[in-house]
């Protein structure tokens, strides 16, 4: 796309002091505006965008975070060619006036990777491994159902680890060590937390409004 991307980390918003939170949400959308086209990509947006009311936070803060977005998302100065992403983990916390058309109006449930992503992930994180001839990574990926990202390289980390603490001399990781990985790194996503995930997902879609178009 060209597009610039500003990518920023909720909780690198949030401060002690009086105004400064605020402050920096408007530095975000002047870059954004000045670097246009550009994406501003805010990750784990319900630390700094929690429902208001909610006792999460101060609440304080939380109603001028809001309010400053709020004014930079649908204020009088328009966001030209600037497209606007947040990502959750818990889509319940978040202030519904952030979800109305023209602002976050668009929902989108990112699932766990297929077999066929682990597959790629794993190859990514074995990249630089010295891994055995009997490591079988699209077995790996066909075991590892609910696993994200994280939790790959979680395993691949702990399967290095272990070769080390067989021999500090070791020169290969073998499929016994990510075997014995698997044993101590457990999925992050579970079915019943996918299953809540879906029935969000479904919750947002009938509580929208039809949407004709997007930030």
């Amino acid at each position: 796309s060209e597009a610039n991307f500003i990518s920023v980390k909720g909780p690198e918003l949030l401060s002690k002091w009086v105004g400064e939170s605020e402050r920096a949400i408007r530095e975000v959308f002047r870059k954004a505006r000045t670097a246009a086209p550009s994406i501003v990509f805010f990750d784990e947006f319900d630390s700094i965008a929690p429902r208001r009311g909610s006792g999460v936070g101060d609440s304080q803060v939380t109603e001028r975070i809001i309010s400053s977005l709020l004014t930079e998302i649908d204020g009088l100065e328009a966001l030209h060619d600037v497209v606007v992403m947040a990502a959750t983990n818990r889509p319940d916390l978040l202030d519904p006036a952030l979800l109305r058309p023209g602002r976050f109006d668009r929902l989108i449930l990112v699932p766990p990777p297929d077999e066929q992503a682990r597959l790629e992930i794993f190859k990514i994180y074995t990249r630089r491994m010295p891994i055995a001839e009997d490591v079988d990574l699209a077995e790996l990926a066909r075991v590892t159902k609910g696993y994200v990202g994280a939790d790959i390289e979680a395993v691949c980390k702990e399967a290095g680890i272990l070769a080390l603490r067989e021999d500090v001399n070791a020169e290969k990781v073998y499929q016994r060590h990510f075997d014995e990985a698997l044993q101590h790194i457990h999925p992050t996503i579970t079915p019943e937390m996918m299953r809540w995930y879906e029935q969000m997902e479904k919750r947002f879609k009938q509580a929208t409004p039809p949407i004709e178009h997007v930030i």
